[in-house]
């Protein structure tokens, strides 16, 4: 399962905070998938990629409620967490950089934090996506929740499509052949 973690609605489509949405908006684009609402508050696609039956999934609670969504998905779709991807932002790495993690804490992600939370484990994959850093600290919060500008837009716009490669390498060869792919820049 891939989990691209946002917020829902028109209003924060483009923000810093809905990469993962985005990355996730861009594979069922590129499979010619559509996501429907799911069976509470997420929507899902189960997308046959490469000769793998792969479910992409968003979460339509807010940001730092996503463990609830998460947690329930993996029950009802009986996911292995070793099977696992969740794809967020990331304000402590320069934008465009990726950073895959077999494991591991929150990092003071919220979003991440609520999914350790409610599943009571940390032990699934994530991919966090530089967001940029150049924010005063106080003001995190309107950082995160800002459109990129047309010139950041522009840097990102093919790493989501390396994003989409790292995606593929993971369901295909697994986290630590993938970590040792994309890590390198």
């Amino acid at each position: 399962m891939i989990i691209g973690l946002g917020n829902p609605g028109r209003r924060y489509e483009r923000t810093r905070h809905n990469v993962g949405f985005m990355v996730l908006n861009r594979i069922a684009e590129k499979l010619n998938a559509v996501f429907r609402k799911g069976r509470s508050s997420y929507e899902i696609v189960d997308v046959h990629w490469n000769e793998s039956a792969v479910l992409l999934a968003k979460p339509t609670t807010y940001m730092n409620n996503s463990g609830i969504a998460v947690a329930e998905m993996v029950r009802y779709y009986n996911i292995s967490l070793s099977n696992t991807l969740v794809v967020v932002d990331e304000i402590e790495l320069p934008l465009g950089r990726l950073r895959l993690r077999k494991q591991g804490s929150s990092g003071g992600h919220n979003g991440l934090q609520s999914i350790i939370q409610q599943l009571g484990q940390q032990t699934f994959a994530r991919l966090r996506i530089g967001i940029g850093t150049e924010f005063a600290k106080r003001d995190m919060v309107d950082f995160v929740l800002s459109n990129f500008s047309r010139n950041e837009q522009e840097i990102l716009d093919p790493v989501l499509d390396t994003c989409v490669e790292a995606i593929g390498s993971f369901i295909h060869a697994g986290i630590d052949k993938t970590m040792n792919l994309f890590n390198k820049n």
